[in-house]
């Protein structure tokens, strides 16, 4: 069995799962998105 088709599998027998990593993967993208705006200016 590949690792896709285990993780298929663990995400069929536990749904709440889905929601989790997705708001994982949401809050990841925006907290990368917030590091790259901080831009710090060295110099005049």
């Amino acid at each position: 069995m590949s690792e896709a088709d285990s993780m298929k599998d663990y995400l069929a027998q536990n749904p709440r799962m889905i929601g989790a990593l997705f708001t994982l993967f949401v809050l990841l993208s925006q907290a990368g998105t917030a590091a790259a705006g901080m831009t710090t200016q060295v110099g005049p």
